[in-house]
C-alpha cells in the first residue's frame, strides 16, 4: 500500500493512502469524536460531530468520509471546531428525548458520552419535541422514534449487511425518521427480529422487547417450579456488563448469579445442543444414504429461519427439521425431567437466557409446544440478565464459581462451540465422522470451518466420504451462498447459516459495545476466541459421547431420530409473506 505523508495538529504522519483523516488520527491516538460512524458498517458524514479544519478549505469537513491526500494539514481542534460541534450536538439534544435516567442506554448511550465530553451544561436550543408512536408490537425489538437522532447506523446494517431492508428513512426534513415502510410496525414487515440494529444503535431508540419483569414475576411465583438454561455464547459476554475484558469466561459467576436469582435449577443450553447434534447428523447422514434433500442446512439460528421462511421458501425442505438447541430443552424439561422429578409440567416455568433477540420471537411460535405447553416460557438476553443482576444487588465480580445443575447438567466442547460461527458444523462433523467411519477419530478440530470469513468452504474427507460443506454468518453472506447454490454455481451436502455476523457471540441480546471500541477491538473474535478455549477445557468434546445424553436416548427418547424424538425435538417451518401489502 503506498503512503502518504500529512500533518494532523502539527504532528507528522505517515499513513496509507487509502485512509480517511479520521482513520488516521485513530492511528496516531489523536481523538475526533464521531456519533452516526460505525466502522465498516455506516461511514456517511451525517451527523457533522468528526468536523475538522483542512487547510486549505473554506469549509469544516467530516473526518470520517474526507481521504488523505500527500501533504494535507489538518487541525481538528480550535474554538471555531470546539463551539461547531457543541451547536450542532445541542440541535440533536434540542429534540431528543432526554429521559436518560430511565434509559436502558444510560451509561452506554454514545449521545451522553458525547455530551459530557463536550460539556454540554445547557441546550440553547428548544426544538419542537414532537412525540411520535412508539412501535413496540413486535415480539422482539421496541423501536422509539421520539430517542432517534437519525444517525442511519440501524439502516446501514439492516440494509447493506444483513439485506433485509425492513426499516428505511421515511418523510422529508424535519418530519424525517427511521421506520418501515409506511410507518408500519417492524411486527408487519420481513423484519426477522435478528437485532443487529439494537447492537449498532448509539441510543436507545432501538431495544430489546423486555422480559424481566415477566421473569420476576415468575420467580415470585411460589406455585411454579423455575427453572433456567444458558447459551454458550452468554457466558463469555455477560462480564463485559460488569467490566470485565471482551471475551472474559465467566461461566461458574453466571451459574452462581442465578442460583441467588432463586432458580430452582440452572441448566446449560449444551446439553441439548449435544442432542441437537446427535438429531441433526443422523439426519445428514439418513439424506446422504438414503438421497433425501441436499443440503441439508442447519435450524438453530431462528433469525435465519424467518428469513428463509421470508425470503427463500424454496429452501424450507433443505431445512433440518431440528428444532432449536433451547427449544428442545424446554421440551425435554417439560416432558423427561418432569416425569423423572415428579413435576406437573403445567407448574413448570422454563427461562431461556440467550445472546439472541430473535429467540423472543421463535418462544411464541405455535409449533414449538409439543408437550401441550410452550416448550420455553420466557427468554431473556444477556442484557436483561445483567440488568437483574444489578437489580438483585448481586456483586458479580466477586462470586464464587458454581456448577451446572444435575440431572440434565453435562455438556460437552462440541455444544460450546455452538456460539461461535462454523461451531454447529464442527460439532456435527466431529460425531459424524466417528459414525460413518465407525471409529473414535482424534482429530476433531476442523479449523476449517472456523474464522471470520463471511462464507467458508470446505472438502472434509470421513472414510470413502468427500463431504462438501459451506458455512454463513451474517444473512448478507446468506443471500449470497443461497444465490449461488439455487444458480447452481455450488454444490453441498452441509451448510451452515447463522443470522448474526460472528455467530450467536455477536447476537442482538450481547452487551453492547460502542463505535470506539468496536473500531479497534474485533468482539466476534475475542468472544469466539474464548467460546473454543471453553471446548478445549472440556473433558467431553464429542456430543454422541455425553453420558446424559446417551442416558436420555436409552432411558426416554430411544435413538435419534426415533418417533419419541421427532414428536419433541423436531418442528415444521412454513412461507411467510416477503413484503406487506401496498395500500
Amino acid at each position: 500500500m503506498k503512503m502518504v505523508n500529512i500533518k494532523i495538529d502539527g504532528k507528522e504522519l505517515q499513513v496509507p493512502e487509502n485512509y480517511t483523516i479520521l482513520e488516521a488520527a485513530r492511528q496516531a491516538n489523536i481523538s475526533i469524536p464521531t456519533l452516526c460512524y460505525l466502522k465498516g458498517i455506516n461511514e456517511i458524514g451525517a451527523c457533522r460531530m468528526c468536523i475538522v479544519e483542512v487547510k486549505g478549505s473554506r469549509s469544516f469537513q467530516a473526518a470520517c468520509v474526507y481521504p488523505v491526500s500527500e501533504g494535507l494539514e489538518v487541525r481538528t481542534q480550535s474554538p471555531a471546531i470546539r463551539e461547531a460541534r457543541k451547536v450542532t450536538l445541542e440541535l440533536i439534544l434540542s429534540n431528543h428525548d432526554r429521559s436518560c435516567l430511565t434509559c436502558v442506554r444510560s451509561r452506554t448511550c454514545e449521545l451522553q458520552k458525547l455530551a459530557e465530553e463536550l460539556n454540554i451544561k445547557d441546550i440553547r436550543f428548544n426544538g419542537e419535541m414532537q412525540r411520535k408512536p412508539m412501535d413496540d408490537f413486535s415480539p422482539s425489538i421496541v423501536r422509539d422514534p421520539n430517542k432517534c437522532i437519525l444517525c442511519r447506523r440501524c439502516v446501514s446494517m439492516c440494509k447493506n449487511i444483513q439485506k433485509v431492508a425492513a426499516i428505511d428513512t421515511v418523510e422529508r426534513g424535519f418530519d424525517t425518521i427511521v421506520s418501515p415502510i409506511y410507518n408500519l410496525s417492524l411486527n408487519e414487515v420481513p423484519c426477522v427480529t435478528c437485532g443487529q440494529c439494537i447492537n449498532v444503535c448509539p441510543v436507545g431508540a432501538l431495544r430489546e422487547k423486555d422480559s424481566t419483569e415477566i421473569v420476576w414475576d415468575a420467580l415470585a411465583n411460589k406455585d411454579l417450579h423455575l427453572v433456567v438454561q444458558t447459551a454458550p455464547a452468554v457466558r463469555v459476554a455477560l462480564g463485559e456488563e460488569f467490566g470485565m475484558p471482551i471475551g472474559t469466561r465467566v461461566t461458574g459467576k453466571m451459574v452462581a448469579a442465578l442460583k441467588q436469582l432463586g432458580f430452582a435449577k440452572v441448566f446449560d443450553t449444551d446439553t441439548a445442543a449435544d442432542l441437537t447434534i446427535l438429531e441433526e447428523g443422523t439426519e445428514l447422514i439418513n439424506r446422504i444414504k438414503e438421497g433425501g434433500k441436499l443440503p441439508l442446512i442447519t435450524s438453530c439460528s431462528p433469525g435465519w429461519i424467518k428469513f428463509c421462511e421470508h425470503f427463500y421458501p424454496e429452501f424450507l425442505d433443505n431445512l433440518s427439521t431440528c428444532k432449536s438447541p433451547h427449544e428442545m430443552f424446554g421440551a425435554l424439561l417439560k416432558s423427561y425431567y418432569a416425569e423423572k422429578m415428579g413435576i406437573d409440567p403445567a407448574k413448570m416455568f422454563v427461562v431461556s437466557v440467550m445472546p439472541c433477540t430473535a429467540k423472543k420471537f421463535e418462544r411464541q411460535r405455535p409449533e414449538l409446544a409439543s408437550t401441550g405447553y410452550p416448550d420455553v416460557d420466557a427468554v431473556l438476553t444477556t442484557r436483561e440478565l445483567a440488568r437483574m443482576i444489578r437489580e438483585a444487588g448481586i456483586d458479580f465480580k466477586s462470586l464464587p464459581d458454581e456448577t451446572f445443575d444435575d440431572p440434565m447438567g453435562e455438556a460437552t466442547g462440541a455444544g460450546v462451540i455452538f456460539g461461535a460461527t462454523g461451531g454447529v458444523m464442527e460439532a456435527a462433523l466431529r460425531t459424524v465422522a466417528d459414525i460413518l467411519t465407525g471409529k473414535s477419530n482424534e482429530d476433531i478440530e476442523y479449523t476449517e470451518v472456523r474464522g471470520i470469513e463471511g462464507i467458508k468452504e470446505a472438502k472434509i474427507k470421513i472414510g470413502d466420504l468427500e463431504l462438501k460443506a459451506a458455512v454463513a454468518h451474517g444473512l448478507g453472506n446468506a443471500r449470497k451462498l443461497l444465490d449461488r447454490i439455487k444458480s447452481g454455481k455450488a454444490d453441498y451436502h452441509f451448510v451452515e447459516i447463522m443470522a448474526c455476523p460472528g455467530g450467536c457471540v455477536n447476537g442482538g441480546g450481547q452487551p453492547i459495545q460502542i463505535s470506539e471500541v468496536r473500531s479497534v477491538v474485533d468482539i466476534s473474535k475475542e468472544r469466539a476466541k474464548a467460546i473454543y478455549e471453553e471446548d478445549r477445557d472440556m473433558p467431553i468434546r464429542k456430543s454422541h459421547e455425553n453420558p446424559q445424553v446417551q442416558k436420555l436416548y436409552k432411558e426416554y427418547l430411544g435413538e435419534p431420530g426415533s418417533h419419541k424424538a421427532h414428536e419433541l425435538l423436531h418442528t415444521h417451518y412454513a412461507p411467510r409473506e416477503s413484503y406487506p401489502d401496498i395500500p
